[in-house]
């Protein structure tokens, strides 16, 4: 049996999700207390992937030392754009770093996804597919709003039969593509070595030529490019890790007097103080400080934070090694960059995004933006 390769599209720079990416690749953004690329890598392990090309352009340098040469011993390899090549150009630049047999089949994945597919299962699909012609095989899953996403008209026989990339009106298809491909090496000749759009240019000319084939994905999928898909991506997979009992991942200190609703993940090292509710939703780091009397609900708490007494968190983030001041209130979907700190008794709410190593002295009332 030949091993798989994949090729993971790493480059972006993860706009929507700033002030959070403003000093972290959007792949290194936790997803309960992991990098979101460690899920892929490890569910390609599980598939047989001996080696994967990560397409990198912004923060490169941060994702070569986190993932090395090797993860889950999979062999790691970097392509780097020298500018901002669409989603066709990486992969056409990454070409020279993989050797496929003409019969092997090529994972291809935008790495800003969370899924529970099965990558061995796309890939038998895909090969039954390549027997009827097919030299791409995407990975389609429902949703209700489609505006976000390219659409998909599926042929009975599991042909595309057209693609809509974003449709503004009405479309017969609740299919989208996944941003998760199984290709032959035939992928390569399909794009040219420039700016390059896969939803645009590759994927309609394959269709046209009946080349291009779906399969349906029926479990887990998110996007995390915006911060209330993230929140969502984070609490879907609390809630398949921990259910109705808190994880805690490692030691942690607290009393009988704090109460955990679960969903609650608590990353090795944290510290609650008495009288504290922790969750529903709440997944906190390693080593974050939390005082007595504090609130924390339906958010995500990065390492190294510290909150004083009183304190409430609610449907917020907050960046690595942020200080929260006594009974100070973060809530309505605000984000706070790393190192920032909040002064006691400051209230922000309604999409507040706090930019890294800021102080907060006063009220902010959003959406805006501290810089």
């Amino acid at each position: 049996m030949k091993s798989l390769k994949a090729i993971i599209l790493a480059g972006g720079p993860g706009t929507r999700l700033r002030p959070l990416t403003c000093t972290r690749p959007k792949l290194l953004m936790p997803i309960a207390n992991r990098a979101l690329l460690d899920w892929t890598f490890e569910r390609l392990s599980w598939a047989g992937v001996s080696e994967v090309v990560l397409a990198v352009n912004y923060m490169a340098e941060s994702l070569r030392r986190y993932f090395g040469r090797e993860r889950y011993g999979i062999k790691v390899k970097y392509s780097l754009e020298p500018k901002a090549m669409g989603t066709g150009g990486p992969i056409k630049l990454s070409q020279k770093l993989i050797k496929l047999e003409e019969d092997e089949t090529l994972l291809i994945m935008n790495g800003d996804i969370w899924c529970d597919l099965e990558f061995s299962v796309l890939e038998a699909a895909h090969k039954r597919n390549v027997g009827r012609g097919a030299v791409t095989t995407i990975t389609l899953y429902e949703v209700k709003d489609v505006s976000r996403f390219g659409v998909v008209e599926l042929k009975p026989d599991g042909r595309i039969a057209a693609f809509h990339e974003k449709p503004s009106g009405k479309v017969k298809s609740r299919l989208i593509n996944a941003g998760i491909y199984a290709s032959t090496s035939q992928i390569f000749s399909y794009i040219e070595p420039r700016r390059t759009s896969m939803e645009l240019e590759v994927f309609p000319r394959l269709a046209s030529e009946n080349r291009l084939y779906g399969f349906q994905h029926k479990g887990e999928w998110g996007d995390v490019g915006k911060f209330e898909d993230y929140l969502k991506v984070n609490f879907k997979v609390a809630e398949a890790l921990a259910g109705e009992k808190p994880r805690i991942e490692g030691s942690a200190e607290y009393n009988s007097t704090v109460k955990l609703v679960p969903p609650v993940i608590l990353g090795d090292g944290v510290r609650l103080g008495s009288g504290s509710r922790i969750g529903p939703n709440a997944i906190l780091g390693r080593n974050v400080k939390v005082g007595e009397n504090c609130q924390i609900s339906n958010s995500v708490v990065f390492d190294g934070v510290e909150m004083e007494d009183g304190c409430l968190v609610k449907g917020s983030i907050l960046g690595e090694e942020v200080f929260v001041g006594r009974e100070a209130k973060i809530t309505g979907g605000s984000v706070v960059g790393d190192l920032s700190i909040i002064a006691p008794k400051v209230k922000i709410s309604r999409k507040v995004y706090v930019c890294p190593r800021k102080e907060v002295n006063k009220p902010a009332l959003g959406p805006k933006r501290i810089v």
